[in-house]
């Protein structure tokens, strides 16, 4: 695997990941309630969470890759579409002030936000849809080592989204629940968009 594809692939997790999701909302809530620490579960939560589906797409994605060039195909489209969708809605979102940061609802309270945030994460169907239409696009069949190449990028897709759920978690009481602070939410939301507009079109015309 080339270091071009694992620093655009880098990108692309950090630029997905900076997009506030249900995922996001969830850490800031928590942290809003007052405690950074109710945050910081949450994210590392959500990040095993991460892994799970990693491993699972691992199982899964690699014998498609390897087996089917039409399949393959199909995936890579629908991934491209999926980053489109996403980039053109958080731009929208950006114009529009309706960052989704700016309104965090209540969290009930619970006894275990860390357990709570694995539980999410690993029944969220979106999840696995997501992890099994982007890990492939940055596969290189001809490279070998199809299933070894999934785990590297499922488990730094992990390590990057966890990185940026904490310092959601840190900044949540601190940043995102003044509401002098929305313009940064939707300037966030903005060029996260702009950069994900911008990748489909790359994985798009990539050929396999």
């Amino acid at each position: 695997m080339e270091f071009q594809t694992l620093l655009l692939f880098a990108l692309a997790s950090i630029s997905l990941n900076l997009v506030p999701g249900p995922d996001v909302i969830y850490i800031v809530s928590n942290a809003m309630r007052g405690k950074m620490q109710l945050g910081i579960q949450a994210a590392l939560g959500l990040g095993i969470g991460y892994l799970v589906h990693t491993m699972a797409a691992v199982l899964g994605l690699s014998t498609i890759i390897l087996s089917s060039a039409f399949l393959f195909s199909v995936i890579k489209y629908l991934g491209a579409a999926y980053l489109l969708y996403l980039g053109i809605s958080s731009i929208r979102n950006s114009i529009r002030g309706k960052s989704q940061l700016t309104a965090s609802a209540p969290v009930k309270s619970t006894s275990n936000v860390f357990m709570q945030g694995v539980i999410v994460s690993v029944l969220n169907p979106k999840v696995a849809l997501f992890f099994l239409s982007f890990l492939p696009q940055f596969i290189d069949v001809n490279a070998g080592q199809v299933t070894t190449q999934l785990l590297i990028l499922g488990l730094l897709f992990s390590v990057l989204a966890t990185c940026i759920n904490l310092l959601y978690a840190m900044l949540g009481s601190f940043v995102f629940g003044n509401p002098k602070m929305s313009g940064y939410a939707k300037a966030i939301e903005g060029v996260s968009g702009g950069l994900l507009v911008a990748l489909s079109a790359k994985v798009a015309l990539t050929q396999r």
